[in-house]
């Protein structure tokens, strides 16, 4: 596997590739790497000739007492699994080749509408952080498609509605959400979950598929639905920040009536975890 730390070493790599017929796919990452992870290489694999990962974390996703400082960086643990899932490169970049001008004076990127609601609401700028390291690692690394993991659902639809307004020619991918034994979606903060909070968090999935279960079966009101999903939550020890169904192309709100194209999305905080995930309820989608 190739390391690259400099863009440009990146770009003539990149370049020669393409110039020997090979379609290249890319995995942006924050590292810390799990099954999840690995999972995205593998599909990028199974379109692709040449496989590119990224390790950065992102200062600008970070809100105001978020943990970007305590965010886990396990670089040669991230090498090694990577190459163990036959990776062919690996982009490994300072602050300076994704900021030149530093985080304060770089152009910023803003995706209306997606990035205001939801997690956007809860953690205001975050998706225009998330933007702007996409946008940019797209225009560094050059590569034909990229793979997104499905479980941060509103970050695919940011990322699919900045490519598509700005033109970059590349295919996105989401990927299934790749869960644990009881269900919980694997994060890089599950490692904060002590046992017990671990146990319990298989809520978190059972719960969606509550939701979902009642939108198919249409013996609920849709606001009573996301109602009984939050006191569920909370009544297993979960601080619930959003428990919705929303319109699974835009997340828009949608009336009563409709029983097609959703999704369901939660939020819960459990100790001083906040954890995330979402299910189709439509299984076209």
């Amino acid at each position: 596997m190739h390391i690259f730390r400099e863009a440009g070493a990146l770009r003539a790599w990149v370049r020669g590739q393409k110039q020997q017929g090979h379609r290249v796919g890319f995995v942006p990452t924050m590292g810390n790497l799990h099954a999840g992870h690995f999972s995205l290489i593998e599909i990028a694999r199974r379109h692709c000739d040449r496989v590119i990962a990224s390790v950065f974390v992102n200062p600008t996703q970070f809100g105001e007492g978020e943990d970007f400082a305590r965010y886990p960086r396990t670089p040669d643990a991230d090498a090694n699994g990577l190459r163990d899932h036959r990776c062919d490169a690996l982009f490994l970049p300072q602050a300076g080749e994704i900021y030149p001008f530093g985080t304060a004076q770089g152009v910023s990127i803003h995706v209306p509408g997606l990035s205001d609601v939801l997690e956007g609401a809860a953690r205001p700028g975050h998706f225009d952080g998330v933007a702007g390291v996409v946008c940019r690692l797209f225009n560094l690394v050059q590569a034909d498609l990229a793979v997104f993991g499905s479980k941060d659902y509103q970050q695919l639809l940011v990322v699919r509605r900045m490519a598509g307004d700005l033109g970059f020619p590349l295919e996105i991918i989401g990927a299934p959400i790749v869960r644990e034994a009881n269900g919980l979606a694997m994060s890089s903060r599950n490692q904060y979950l002590d046992a017990a909070q671990r146990e319990n968090a298989g809520i978190i999935h059972a719960t969606l598929c509550w939701m979902c279960e009642r939108v198919r079966a249409s013996d609920m009101h849709l606001a009573d639905i996301e109602r009984t999903a939050s006191a569920r939550l909370s009544e297993a020890g979960f601080s619930p920040d959003y428990a919705v169904l929303r319109n699974a192309g835009d997340l828009s709100e949608v009336n009563e009536h409709v029983r097609s194209g959703l999704v369901a999305l939660l939020a819960v905080r459990l100790g001083q975890v906040r954890l995330i995930d979402n299910m189709a309820c439509d299984p076209a989608l």
